[in-house]
């Protein structure tokens, strides 16, 4: 069993979730070089070139607001508090709305006293909450908003949308794309770097992973009929790559022929994944057994090899699924250790 660096400041687990900086870490230095409240980069006015343009923010914000998945987590990592962002219900194991690598950096900078307002977006962008936090500046660096939604969210303030496919931008973009915005490109880019090494080192230390094809993807729970895949386009999948993971021929192709950022092949093909060594998927303790006692199912590779990686879905692990510079240093340990496990299995 390998050790977790994970410390939780969060109390009891209580399971929710549907189908989505750690304490020993806080990033870099650089991560507490702005302030608590209001942005303090330099240089404007900045213009930042997204999927719908440009946008320009003519000074530096002094309050800002997030939507969609975890681009406050940017906006914390380089020492602002946002006075709004999104609710989340997936992995949020103890039902409060906020993700616990979001709330021990919200603790440091002091902002728990006065939590943020959380938007509620179980079903769509909450333009009226939004607006009421009157922001200075939204950030969407990560998102899957429509140019509708866009048009609607800069007629409340300049807003950063993400730089091409729905959710498609990968952790870096989104620390790019934020930062910009806040007028702290450059501390991005060291937070980015300092995640790196992180990473780096985290993958020199498990050998097994080396030269391993993975891909990211989804069953649904009583019903075995398909199997659930991401495209090469997703977020989750390109985050598999910084592991040094090559990207399934299999994958590939699907995804060539998808527009859409996810897709099922019909179980009765389930030959087309004989090229994967690792899937990572969503579930809980009985998705793997159910996998390998299934006919078809258990004919993939990865799946009659016990490399099968299970994201429980009541637990924040499977929200770190879809990465962040919070939720990466927070999960990492444990993570790359459920890889390698993985890995070992697969050889």
């Amino acid at each position: 069993m390998r050790a977790s660096r994970r410390t939780l400041s969060l109390v009891a687990l209580a399971a929710v979730g549907t189908l989505g900086l750690a304490a020993c870490s806080s990033g870099s230095d650089t991560a507490s070089s702005g302030s608590s409240g209001g942005a303090r980069g330099s240089g404007f006015p900045v213009t930042v070139e997204h999927v719908f343009g440009e946008t320009e923010i003519t000074q530096a914000p002094e309050r800002v607001a997030t939507v969609q998945w975890a681009n406050q987590d940017v906006a914390l990592a380089l020492g602002v508090v946002p006075v709004g962002m999104p609710a989340q219900t997936y992995g949020d194991d103890d039902g409060d709305g906020i993700l616990p690598w979001t709330y021990e950096k919200l603790d440091e900078l002091g902002g728990t006293d006065e939590l943020p307002v959380l938007f509620d977006e179980t079903s769509a962008l909450d333009f009226e909450a939004v607006a009421d936090t009157t922001p200075d500046v939204i950030l969407g660096g990560y998102g899957g908003f429509t140019e509708e939604d866009y048009e609607t969210l800069s007629q409340i303030a300049p807003t950063v949308a993400y730089p091409d496919v729905p959710w498609g931008a990968t952790w870096r973009e989104m620390a790019e794309l934020d930062g910009a915005a806040l007028g702290m490109a450059d501390e991005a880019d060291a937070l980015i770097s300092d995640i790196e090494k992180q990473i780096a080192d985290a993958v020199a230390a498990e050998p097994a992973l080396e030269g391993k094809t993975a891909m990211v993807g989804y069953f649904t729970p009583g019903d075995l009929s398909s199997i659930g895949y991401y495209s090469t386009d997703d977020a989750r999948n390109k985050y598999l790559a910084d592991f040094g993971f090559e990207t399934p021929e299999s994958l590939a192709q699907l995804s060539e022929e998808n527009e859409e950022f996810f897709g099922s092949v019909s179980a009765e093909n389930a030959d087309t994944f004989d090229d994967v060594d690792i899937m990572v998927v969503y579930g809980d303790d009985s998705t793997l057994p159910a996998l390998q006692a299934d006919p078809l199912l258990s004919q993939i590779p990865a799946v009659a090899n016990g490399s099968v990686v299970v994201m429980n879905n009541s637990l924040p692990i499977a929200a770190a699924l879809s990465p962040t510079v919070l939720s990466i240093p927070w999960s990492l340990d444990e993570f790359v250790g459920m890889l390698a496990d993985a890995a070992e299995n697969a050889e």
